[in-house]
This record gives C-alpha cells, structure tokens and sequence, in this order.
C-alpha cells in the first residue's frame, strides 16, 4: 500500500491541490515518521509538533490554494531564524538561543504557504562538510547508518533521504546542499549567485553562500526552488539591483519537460589540485562514466575539457573560510565551547591582515572571471559531485584543524570553486557503490543557467532511472 511519503513533493503538491488530503493530515503523517526514525538517524535539531499542526490548520482554512508551496511539509536548516523555536547553530555556544524575528527565507517558505516541522541539524555554524557535532548525536546517513550524510545541510539531507520530509530548504556556502545531496542520493541545487531574494549571496563574504533546495527528484528541486524564489507569485521580489543573469523562472516546467540537445564538457581537474592530494575514488569515477554514457547515449555533444591548473586558488579560498569565521559572535571564555575545528577557524581569520584579506578577495574575482570563460562553450559542465565515497561517522580527525580542512578538501574538491564562481550547479544520483551507497554526478551551468540544467539534469534522472529508489530504512 503507497503511503503518503512514497509520493514525490509534486504528487503531493497535486493531491494536496485536489483536496485528496488535506495539509493537517499530511503534517500528522511526516511528524510521525519523524518520531519513528529520526532517532535512529539525527536528522532535526529541533522538532515542533504543536506548532506545525497549529500552522497546518491555519494554511488550510487561511492560505489561498495558490499559494506554491501550499501545504507541503518541509523544515528550517538550523542555521536561519525562525521566531520562537531555538536556533542552535549547530554549536554548544548557543544551546539557549531564541531569536525573536526570522529569517528572510523562512518568512519566504511561509509565505509560499509551507509547513515547518522544525529545524534540521547542521555542523558548527555550517563551516564543515560533515555533520556530527559534539554533544548531539552524528546525522547518519538513511543508505548506510554507519556513514556520515554530510554537511552542512546534513539533516536536511537525511531528513529529505529517509521520508521524513519531501524536501527541504538548505544553504550553500562551498558544497553544504550538493555534498549531502550527493552522499545521501538526492538532488541538490545551488542557484546562482542573486537568485534567490532570501539567500542571494549577496551580503555573504565573497558572495559565496547561496538557499536552494534539496529533494528526491528533480522536479521536486525545482518546485521548491520556484516557491523560494518567488513564494508570492512570479515576478520575484529582489531587493538589491545586482541579480542572477536570465529570467527567474518558474523552472518546474523545464525540469518536467527535460527537452533539447546540449554541448557538455567533461571536467575532472579541481582548483586544489596542485595544493593537495586528490584522487577521484574509482566509484565516483565509476558513476562520471555512467552519467557520461547517458549522455551520449541521449545524443548531447560531450568533450573532454584539458586541465587549468590554478595553484593560488587554496590560499585565497582558505584566507575567506577563516575570515568568514572571524565573524562569529563568540567572545572571550565563550570560545572554549566552540569545536576544535572552528577554534582553529576563528584564530586564523581573526589574525588575518586587512592586505592578505582584499589581496585574496580580488584574486578570487579574477577567478572567477577565467572560470566563466573556460566554461563558456558549454551549456554545462560535468563533474563527480564527490571525490570520494560518504565518509563513515567520525572519519574526519576532530582536533587537527589543518588535517581536517585536508580531508574535506580531498572529499569535495569539486564543490567550493562554483561557489566562488557564482555559477549555478546541480546533483544527480546516478550510481551507487558495491554496499548500495547512491553515487552522483554534479552539472555546473552558464552564470543564470537553471533552466538548461533542470532541462538536462531531468534527462540523466530518467535515463539512469534512480529516482524511486529508497533505503531499507524507508
């Protein structure tokens, strides 16, 4: 018998439409699957029943059924604010923290007539690629509880992964959606830079950190993405002159249809190259294979792009991670709560010269700016969305900062300088390992580009035919 999760988002979203189910009884039954599983996977930091079933009844008898988000569960990454529930951060810092205002993507996802269940577990201030705090337990991932589901936006990833939530709102600051979208076999998207009103990028260091969404399938993807673009109704509402490239969207309609023939480079060379050791694990390999079968097999034009070696970008992009942290508002013997990893963070960003700090923000521009134009031919690029197979729980070392930053760097090569780049970028499950981990695939698109990549991504998803594919967990 198919339960309620079984169904995608969009199905969901259609049933909902059709009065098949009302959005009380669709809250009832993810906050269920949420107590059932969820302590055997740590994907929420916070969960709130009353308060989502409070909200549920009031979208069905308040919000207008246009509303494009309406009814749908889904939960708040716990590094944005929403008023009255703790906001934790990920950190031992702030154990105690409730904000009174919220955030402008979580007043976004209400807007669009969404249903928070509560707040999704992320790693100390969502600077590292793996989620599995101190104090809390690790977020696991729903294929092979063993692994880790990776970070930042890990429980929303396992959360999304294991049906508890048909899909859910995250960030992206170097990777944080695509690399636990990518460890936990879903679809990820980082927008690109100006695209989304509520997490544009634009008031981020560097510009890096961008909302998107992470979900089951494609279309999910971009249904959610549409609804945090414009939760009112297209045209979106941009706050600042600079945006994204191109229309807005809705890009639903694109993801759906997945029609036309591209030209797509093959990339297997990263920015860390010459700075690190990075070697692609033969089943990641293995999966860029499989996605670049599809492909031809789909007719799309595919060319193999020669190595840009760029030996400044690890010193530039480590000067704006630490800088990054130097903000966070922990002072004096508050400090000694923080974890090994963002002490280390904190020191460094905080003894940085003001010099080496614009030296390295005007480096990265012209980074980007040569990233655009090697990929300018093409309608997107194709990459491994992970160097390495997810990493068990409690792999990465959790005192040496220096080692540890290595380890992210050789998991995810491939993720940072996109962020860097402003680009748009997708995941796509497409494989998995010999134990049943998913494997997958990443796409960087043209600056504005998700329409081409939703097009795309949605004909590798039915070519390779993984989207209804669940853990035992499920």
């Amino acid at each position: 018998m198919t339960s309620l999760h079984d169904h995608t988002a969009l199905e969901l979203h259609q049933m909902l439409q059709r009065g098949d189910v009302s959005p009380v009884e669709v809250t009832e039954h993810y906050l269920a699957r949420i107590e059932r599983l969820d302590p055997e996977v740590g994907a929420f930091a916070t969960v709130t029943p009353e308060a989502a079933l409070e909200r549920s009844a009031r979208v069905a008898s308040e919000v207008p059924k246009t509303a494009p988000l309406w009814g749908l569960p889904l939960a708040d990454k716990d590094l944005h604010l929403r008023a009255g529930v703790p906001a934790r951060f990920g950190s031992r810092a702030f154990t105690d923290f409730v904000p009174d205002t919220s955030d402008e993507l979580v007043r976004a996802v209400d807007v669009a007539g969404a249903v928070s269940l509560g707040k999704t577990q992320t790693p100390e201030f969502g600077l590292p690629s793996y989620t599995e705090g101190v104090g809390t337990i690790p977020t696991r991932n729903p294929w092979d509880l063993a692994l880790g589901a990776g970070g930042s936006s890990g429980g929303a990833a396992a959360a999304v992964a294991s049906g508890m939530l048909p899909f859910a709102p995250g960030s992206d600051g170097g990777g944080s959606i695509r690399i636990p979208a990518a460890s936990c076999g879903l679809v990820g998207v980082k927008p690109s830079r100006g695209r989304v009103p509520g997490g544009s990028g634009l008031t981020s260091l560097a510009g890096l950190g961008v909302a998107g969404p992470l979900a089951r399938t494609v279309a999910d993807a971009a249904l959610l993405l549409d609804g945090i673009i414009a939760p009112s109704g297209y045209p979106a509402g941009h706050r600042f002159a600079v945006r994204a490239p191109g229309d807005d969207g809705p890009f639903l309609g694109a993801a759906i249809r997945g029609e036309g023939r591209f030209q797509l480079g093959v990339m297997t060379d990263s920015p860390w190259d010459e700075t690190y050791d990075i070697a692609i694990d033969p089943e990641a390999r293995s999966a860029l294979d499989l996605a670049i079968e599809a492909f031809e097999g789909l007719g799309h034009g595919m060319e193999a792009m020669a190595p840009a070696p760029e030996p400044g970008y690890p010193e530039a992009f480590r000067t704006i991670w630490q800088a990054g942290a130097a903000t966070i508002p922990v002072d004096g013997e508050a400090e000694a709560m923080l974890e090994p990893l963002t002490r280390w963070l904190l020191a460094r960003g905080r003894a940085l010269p003001a010099r080496q700090l614009a030296e390295s923000l005007a480096w990265l521009t012209g980074f980007e700016e040569r990233v655009i134009r090697r990929f300018a031919s093409y309608d997107a690029v194709l990459t491994p969305a992970l160097a390495l197979t997810p990493r068990p729980v409690g792999w990465y070392d959790p005192d040496d900062g220096e080692r540890n930053f290595a380890q992210q760097v050789q998991f995810t090569p491939f993720t940072s300088f996109v962020n860097v780049s402003g680009l748009p970028a997708i995941t796509v499950p497409v494989a998995e390992t010999v134990d049943g981990v998913p494997m997958g695939v990443q796409l960087i698109g043209r600056p504005g580009g998700e329409a081409t990549l939703f097009a795309i991504a949605a004909q590798l998803e039915r070519r390779v035919g993984r989207s209804r594919r669940h853990p035992a967990i499920w």
